[in-house]
Formats: C-alpha cells, sequence, structure tokens
C-alpha cells in the first residue's frame, strides 16, 4: 500500500523575514518537525525513545525553492519514500498551500545510527525488518 504521510503547519510570525515570507531556514526546521512526525505517527519510532541509542540524521539534501509562503497561509506538507537502503532511507518531499501551488520540494536522505554510550562515536546501523516494512508501505 502507497501511502504520502501528510500533515499541515501554519504560518507563523515566527516563521517569516522582513519580507513577510518564509525565511529559508524556517522551511527547513518544518521539514525536519514532519520526518519527526513521520517517525512517531507512522513508524511507531518516537525520537524521544529513538535518540537513547540511535539517531536519524541528514546526511544529504536537495531542495528547491519554488514559490513564497506568507504569514497566515497553511502549507500541506507531504513525504513520502524513494528508496530504502541497508541504513538509509532516500525521501522524497514537497510542500504546497492552499491553492495547491508547491512552495517547495526536494529529497533528503536520512541515515539510522548507533550513537555509543559516551555520544562520541556515531557509526551506520541497518534497520530491522520491522522498521524497512513500516518504512516501505510509503515508497512510491
Amino acid at each position: 500500500m502507497n501511502n504520502i504521510f501528510t500533515k499541515q503547519e501554519k504560518i507563523k510570525f515566527k516563521h517569516i523575514d522582513y519580507a513577510g515570507i518564509v525565511f529559508y531556514p524556517r522551511f527547513l526546521e518544518m521539514l525536519n518537525d514532519l520526518v519527526e512526525d513521520w517517525f512517531e505517527e507512522a513508524l511507531d519510532r518516537p525520537f524521544s525513545k529513538m535518540h537513547e541509542t540511535n539517531g536519524i540524521p541528514t546526511v544529504d539534501l536537495k531542495i528547491q525553492f519554488k514559490n513564497p509562503a506568507r504569514l497566515g497561509e497553511v502549507l500541506t506538507k507531504k513525504l513520502w519514500v524513494k528508496d530504502v537502503g541497508f541504513a538509509s532511507v532516500l525521501c522524497g518531499f514537497q510542500f504546497v498551500n492552499e491553492k495547491e501551488v508547491t512552495v517547495l520540494e526536494g529529497e533528503v536522505t536520512l541515515v539510522n545510527v548507533k550513537i555509543a554510550e559516551d555520544r562520541e562515536k556515531i557509526k551506520a546501523e541497518g534497520f530491522s525488518d520491522e522498521m524497512k516494512e513500516k518504512i516501505s508501505k510509503f515508497k512510491i
């Protein structure tokens, strides 16, 4: 079953710059929120539990800013899986406004990592079969 994970976010004053449009680093925070929500709500792997021993850092990010987003608009944020590897997942994403106009789109590669107890060493760790199965439900 193919799924697209979807969340909505209203553009608030904290998101905008002097020109009245979303300041681009805020989009990256919104994307990270989308990934975090996906892991908690769809994959049953909340960051609060995962980060005790593991992490899921972004190792590659491609993004195109297509149109501005303005204060008060509601964006629909969409995330899906393009490929799943041993310890990595390549996701596509798109944010659209209420008129279905694309605001931004791109790809993000996330890697499942094991974090040593001393928090000094980090290395890739393969996804469990159960996690790969959950992630694959969002593959398009």
